[in-house]
């Protein structure tokens, strides 16, 4: 599961990247707000593991929640939920599986469709 999270956490810093990066912004110059917070992207996300669930933490809120048990009515292990909150995860639907193919944003896991 490390190399799923690992995988995760770059997609949603791609993400961000792209973001900061689109219409005329071009590559933002050194120092500026931008490319500080492209810079310290890694050092800013925290993965907190517990027992049923892993916490994706980014500046202080949380990103979502990856599933990390076998025995859930529900979900999957791997699956990608929305945060409800701060400590509980949105258990209406899962916005992917970080096993199978799927896409974020850095904001958060995607909307249902």
């Amino acid at each position: 599961m490390q190399n799923e999270i690992q995988t995760l956490i770059g997609k949603i810093k791609a993400d961000y990247i792209k973001f900061a990066t689109a219409g005329d912004r071009g590559t933002p110059e050194p120092g500026s707000y931008f490319a500080n917070q492209i810079a310290n992207f890694d050092n800013d996300v925290q993965v907190k593991y517990g027992k049923k669930y892993i916490k994706i933490v980014k500046d202080n809120g949380v990103w979502g929640f990856i599933v990390n048990t076998d025995n859930d009515k529900l979900f999957k292990k791997g699956d990608i939920l929305k945060a409800a909150g701060f400590n509980a995860p949105a258990r209406n639907a899962a916005r992917g599986n970080v096993f199978e193919n799927y896409s974020v944003a850095w904001t958060g896991p995607h909307y249902l469709k």
